[in-house]
């Protein structure tokens, strides 16, 4: 998933697709440890989906925090 893509996306929307992909990636751990999953990048890519979704609601809640500064500051 790219950046432009979760960032069209609700922020309860990212943290519900988040959890979906940790499970996802329990999963493909388990496969793995069990050697039936066949594509092993397919984990690397799920970890960086979830860092990136991660990431976006990071920069939102800054957004939201410099937002409240800047209003607490011109009261």
């Amino acid at each position: 998933m790219k950046a432009h893509e979760i960032r069209e996306l609700k922020t309860d929307e990212i943290l519900r697709r988040i959890e979906e992909e940790e499970s996802n990636l329990v999963d493909l751990r388990f496969s793995h440890q069990l050697k039936e999953l066949t594509n092993t990048a397919k984990m690397k890519t799920v970890k960086k989906d979830i860092a990136r979704m991660r990431t976006i609601l990071n920069e939102r809640a800054q957004v939201e925090e410099n937002k409240e500064k800047e209003e607490g500051e011109n009261a």
